[in-house]
């Protein structure tokens, strides 16, 4: 079988197979997704939750769903979704994040079929899933079109797929880029283009056009003085993520 077209922009990965090995320290170079982490699992789990009527009270909520965590790193969400029962493949096109991974999962107890590959190439073998997690990748690949109609194709119908990124304003500019990796320091410099960031109408456009229904949108909102992020139906100005559904 022929490989399918990449969208994988190497230097992007060169970043991130570089700051591998910090994945699961929470005052590492991968403090900001450790702080939003609680936030993100929130709007996903809530999102499962309702698109397969599941309750999260259950000891095992996501039994019987097959997740894949596309740009996965460490398994910062790959592994709670493991413990609510999911069966989980976790994808990063940088080789070394995959080692990372699978180490503190077997040390988690947790069975997590990690992969050093791409959307394309996992939906030319034919994978499905019924939720896709596509969360803070979209800003890093070189065809945004051609990978969310790669994600599109690796969800069953009815399937869920849930996608965050950063939005492109004078805002997000100074916050992603200059507070976070210049003031705060929490990302190497260059680690995000602004050039690369996408406004949530300019998302919603990507997702129809790969053959999504977009079905919700909420802001990540952090607050420098509780130091912790929420989430908000109205303000979208830099972080957030959307829900959509592939028709059935």
């Amino acid at each position: 079988m022929q490989a399918a077209q990449s969208t994988i922009d190497p230097t992007e990965v060169a970043k991130f197979e570089a700051m591998a090995a910090e994945w699961w320290d929470p005052n590492g170079k991968f403090k900001p997704l450790h702080m939003l982490n609680p936030c993100r699992l929130d709007y996903i789990t809530a999102q499962i939750a309702a698109e397969f009527d599941r309750d999260l009270r259950d000891k095992a909520p996501f039994a019987g769903l097959r997740l894949l965590d596309i740009g996965c790193g460490g398994g910062l969400l790959s592994e709670p979704m493991a413990r609510l029962g999911a069966t989980v493949v976790g994808a990063d096109a940088a080789p070394r994040n995959i080692p990372v991974a699978q180490v503190h999962a077997a040390q988690s107890g947790l069975d997590i079929d990690y992969r050093h590959t791409t959307a394309e190439d996992l939906a030319a073998a034919g994978e499905q899933f019924d939720t896709v997690l596509n969360m803070e990748v979209v800003e890093h690949v070189a065809d945004p079109q051609t990978y969310l109609t790669a994600c599109q194709q690796l969800l069953k119908p009815g399937g869920l797929h849930i996608c965050s990124t950063i939005n492109r304003n004078p805002k997000s500019y100074a916050m992603a880029i200059v507070g976070a990796e210049y003031i705060m320091r929490w990302l190497p410099k260059g680690t995000h283009d602004w050039t690369k960031f996408i406004t949530p109408d300019e998302l919603f456009d990507l997702l129809r056009n790969a053959g999504f229904e977009p079905v919700d949108r909420k802001g990540f909102v952090f607050n420098p003085i509780t130091w912790g992020w929420r989430l908000s139906d109205r303000d979208m100005s830099v972080n957030y993520v959307t829900a959509s559904v592939k028709p059935g």
